[in-house]
């Protein structure tokens, strides 16, 4: 005890005589020790760095939010956002400005936004593609040289007063030049954005807008830089000096380092495959080394980076796969903070006089008149319209974040003031905000059919008014008309390619066998070979091949990789993976094939969709249901998922939006194994033995090619237009050697005996494919808000005799017109029942799933959701779904997509796939599918394989009825 006395004896003696020079460590406990994180230290800068990111991020998304509903880009609420946290708004809060933006840290935020500033203009460079200049060149030119001068001109006449009423010490002519580089200058990556969300990239107005904007920024950045070179530059000498040095660094990176660098990329394959990660560090490091020398050049760092961009490839699709690398990081981190600060530079308390706001709006006039009145008098001298001429000069004069870039630089160089730069602040954001709303309204979707329709010679009288649609709708009487599906159009999904295959590959119909084919050195004489190239008199006719459309859709989002892909979609389309197995399937299957490639967002896809099906003249649109839920086809192994296959509610909107737009024939496939190929049922736990498996990989067994490639069809027909279309296709698909189909007239008899109904029962839970809830792409815990709802018996009616007869009709017409091999195909059965739904899945169990062994069963029914005869069904579904264990079923929103009866055979499992049929609306306009007109742009291939033989007489149903 006596020596722990001593020795704290001592340690207190030693600490009370320790010297006052003695080093402090600092505070390692942070916010426990009392630490205000809001402190500056500039030794330790970071903390106050995050807080100055996450409050700046966090006020430009929340800012975009309620703007992206009016179609404004990000630059916008950035901006906004920048203005709200400087001096105008939050800067009034005491004690706000010198808390989360001292004096002492806007050099570190300056540092971090300039950077990224220099890798937002490289990705800017990597956009320019140069190609484009030479469409429609002519225009292009004409329309930048007008939309440059004419507001360049107008520029330096307001410059004179702006320079006297503001003084600057800048010289006039360098304050002059600026002035007008700024009126002058036109976003183009906001531009390039703008055009894409109103479906005008692809168009002539699109194609001359985003020529013209490439022109128009490349001078630009050019004049801006000869600005920025004179103001560093002591002498007029010394300025010569710097741009003959910029005009040989450019040349450099042209004339060697270009062809360099694309040499390393063939080397290493980047060219093709994409850049690995040594490419983007060499090509990050170009970045750094050309900002690098075009500053200490006495040029802005930004061009160094503009420059490298605009010299990387775009073969091969480079130039994309290397923005996708880099360009989040930059669009959600760095600009921003650039914005930020172009936002605590900006005050509107400056403009506090009536002078200052006279110029305001004098700036903003001249900034409208200069581009709107030179783009249209350019564009209306080689030969548009007067409608597409001002459209062209309202988007050229969109400004936007390459505005934003021009002010700051002028700012920081002490070419403008802070007031001069808040006054073109608010210029800029007004021409920006205000482009989409006028080109919207100036040029509409409805008047860009028109005028292409005028253009093509289609209409000849622009004032003629369309037709009345006063001939019948759907529900009438099926009239004479022949029907047979020889155009089809589809939703290309990479997860649903093989049961899309397989119906087509149905619907063409038996191929006839090549003729065997002899080496030309094992032919007799030239009349033997003439004569095995003429077709012989028995030999069978070729059919006409069955046309078919397919259309891959990528979702179009804020990053500019996707904006990249439209503009270069035409190479996209040539080496989408998809899109390639689609022609060649159709290449080897004697079908006419086309194809087409859209970038839209997720809102406009049943638009996009249903447009294109009903521009081809199709006779039929086949839609596959996801197989995860998503809308967007992901081609990631790893993204794909099951559960939420029906309860997804985007997915669900977008099939109801489809089936909704009414003027073309729609199916929808729910695919189970169509073509023979096996659909797991994933589940996220992977065992031990399971993950070595896959690391195994290539000792898994070759699978065995299909024994019999047979497939079955059963279609209970309920009656109405959907199951008469629906007769119809089963029908054609029975024209294949290889398809059987069983046909039954379900008529609703409520007075029929009880005793003719077979039980219906779970399969048993030892079943392959397990059940109700235990299925992992059923939902669970479903809501009561989720269960079938009928109003009352009041509602349930049988069907009238008359609907009836018409059905009865129907039917018989269609076994006359049967084949002899048909006949052996087909068989029908009649049967009257108070319990439809309930017969219709135990039907279904005993015809389909009964053969292991073939290319997969197929259900067919029509969806008939606005048929009034169908309430006896919804009444029934309720017993059925409770005896099934599931009671809320697959969810109200499948059962409004799909109907009542569809939603029965999912859940009841039913061992095939599920095609949905939907008949169009006779001689309808359309309707536009809710939250859709929104962006896209497509792009179709030519039809590939184009038959010319003779038209095979095949009967088709429709001979007394449509």
């Amino acid at each position: 005890m006596s020596t722990s006395t001593a020795i704290a004896t001592m340690l207190s003696t030693a600490i009370a005589k320790a010297t006052p020079t003695a080093v402090v460590v600092p505070n390692q406990a942070g916010v426990i020790e009392g630490l205000d994180p809001t402190h500056y230290n500039p030794k330790n800068p970071l903390v106050l760095f995050i807080i100055q990111m996450v409050i700046i991020i966090v006020t430009c998304r929340l800012l975009h939010w309620p703007l992206s509903y009016v179609r404004q880009p990000t630059v916008i609420a950035e901006v906004i956002g920048g203005i709200v946290l400087g001096p105008t708004v939050m800067g009034r809060i005491p004690g706000f400005m010198d808390t989360i933006f001292p004096t002492a840290s806007r050099p570190l935020l300056a540092l971090v936004a300039n950077l990224g500033l220099v890798l937002f203009l490289f990705l800017v460079g990597l956009e320019v593609d140069m190609r484009m200049l030479t469409a429609n060149y002519k225009v292009a030119l004409a329309v930048s040289a007008a939309g440059m001068i004419l507001p360049f001109g107008l520029g330096a006449a307001i410059a004179y007063g702006i320079y006297n009423q503001f003084p600057t010490d800048t010289d006039f002519g360098v304050f002059v030049l600026f002035i007008g580089v700024a009126m002058a200058i036109t976003a183009f990556p906001v531009l390039a954005r703008i055009l894409t969300e109103l479906k005008l990239l692809r168009s002539n107005v699109g194609t001359i807008v985003l020529s013209a904007g490439v022109g128009n920024d490349v001078v630009g950045w050019i004049l801006l830089a000869l600005t920025v070179a004179l103001v560093n530059a002591g002498s007029g000498i010394t300025a010569l000096y710097v741009l003959l040095v910029a005009v040989g660094w450019v040349l450099f990176l042209i004339y060697a380092v270009r062809p360099a660098f694309i040499w390393v990329l063939r080397r290493s394959g980047s060219l093709d495959n994409g850049p690995s990660q040594p490419i983007v560090a060499l090509t990050l490091f170009l970045v750094l080394a050309s900002a690098f020398f075009t500053d200490i050049i006495g040029v802005h760092a930004i061009f160094g980076g503009f420059l490298i961009g605009l010299i990387c490839p775009h073969e091969g699709g480079f130039a994309i796969k290397l923005t996708e690398k880099i360009e989040d990081l930059v669009s959600v981190l760095f600009l921003p903070l650039y914005f930020a600060l172009s936002g605590l530079n900006t005050n509107i308390g400056l403009l506090d006089g009536g002078i200052v706001w006279a110029y305001v709006f004098g700036v903003i006039a001249i900034a409208f008149f200069g581009k709107i009145a030179g783009g249209t008098l350019a564009a209306r001298a080689n030969g548009l319209v007067w409608r597409e001429s001002f459209t062209i000069g309202v988007l050229m004069s969109c400004k936007g974040l390459v505005e934003l870039i021009v002010l700051n630089i002028g700012l920081q160089a002490n070419i403008i003031s802070q007031r001069v730069f808040t006054i073109f602040v608010v210029m800029a954001l007004v021409t920006t905000f205000a482009t989409t709303p006028l080109t919207k309204w100036l040029y509409p979707l409805w008047y860009q059919k028109k005028i292409a329709a005028w253009k093509r010679g289609e209409i000849t009288d622009w004032d003629a008014k369309g037709g009345s649609d006063s001939e019948s709708e759907r529900g009438t009487k099926p009239n004479a008309t022949a029907f047979k599906i020889n155009r089809i159009s589809m939703l290309l999904r990479l997860d649903s390619l093989p049961g899309l295959f397989t119906f087509i590959n149905l619907l063409g119909g038996d191929h006839q066998p090549a003729e065997p084919k002899i080496h030309k050195s094992k032919k007799g004489s030239l009349e033997q070979v003439l004569e095995e190239a003429m077709p012989s008199s028995n030999q069978a006719v070729r059919k006409r091949p069955l046309e078919v459309d397919g259309l891959r859709i990528v979702e179009l989002t804020h990053r500019t990789s996707t904006v990249m892909k439209v503009s270069e979609v035409e190479e996209f389309t040539d080496r989408d993976p998809v899109l390639n197995v689609f022609r060649t399937f159709g290449h080897l299957n004697h079908l006419a094939i086309s194809t087409g490639l859209s970038v839209a967002p997720e809102d406009s896809y049943a638009e996009i969709l249903t447009t294109r099906a009903t521009d081809r003249n199709s006779d039929l649109l086949l839609v596959p249901w996801s197989e995860t839920g998503a809308v967007s086809d992901s081609q990631e192994p790893q993204a794909a998922s099951i559960e939420n296959r029906f309860t997804s509610s985007i997915h669900n909107q977008f099939m109801s939006q489809v089936l909704e737009y009414g003027s073309i024939n729609t199916a929808i496939l729910v695919d189970r194994g169509f073509g023979g190929v096996e659909k797991p049922q994933a589940s996220k736990a992977l065992s031990v033995h399971s993950v070595r498996s896959r690391n195994n990989a290539n000792l898994e067994p070759a699978v065995a090619p299909i024994a019999d490639p047979s497939h079955h069809i059963f279609f209970p027909f309920f009656g109405g237009e959907d199951d008469r279309l629906a007769l119809k296709f089963v029908l054609q698909l029975a024209l294949n050697a290889n398809v059987t189909a069983t046909i039954v007239h379900v008529v609703y008899n409520k007075d029929a005996p009880a005793s003719a109904v077979p039980e219906l029962t779970k399969p048993p839970a030892s079943a392959a494919t397990s059940f109700s809830i235990k299925r992992q792409d059923l939902p669970r815990g479903l809501s009561s808000s989720n269960l079938p709802k009928v109003d009352g018996d009041s509602t349930i009616t049988s069907p009238t005799a008359q609907q009836i007869t018409v059905d009865d009709e129907f039917i018989a017409d269609a076994k006359d017109l049967l084949t002899d091999s048909q006949n052996r195909r087909v068989h029908f059965e009649r049967v009257e029942t108070n319990a439809v739904l309930q017969y219709t899945l135990a039907k279904a169990r005993e015809e389909l799933g009964t053969s292991r062994k073939n290319a997969g069963d197929l259900l067919v029914l029509g969806r008939a959701t606005g048929e009034n005869n169908r309430a006896y069904i919804r009444k029934e579904l309720v017993t059925v779904l409770n005896s099934l264990d599931v009671p809320a079923g697959a969810g109200a929103e499948l059962r409004r997509c799909l109907g009542d009866a569809a939603e029965a055979v999912i859940v009841a499992n039913i061992k095939a796939s599920v095609l949905v049929v939907q008949a169009a609306v006779r001689n309808a306009v359309g309707k536009k599918p809710a939250a859709a007109g929104a962006a896209t742009q497509t792009v179709d291939s030519e039809m590939v394989t184009r038959a010319e033989d003779e038209i095979e007489e095949v009967p088709v149903l429709g001979k007394k009825f449509d």
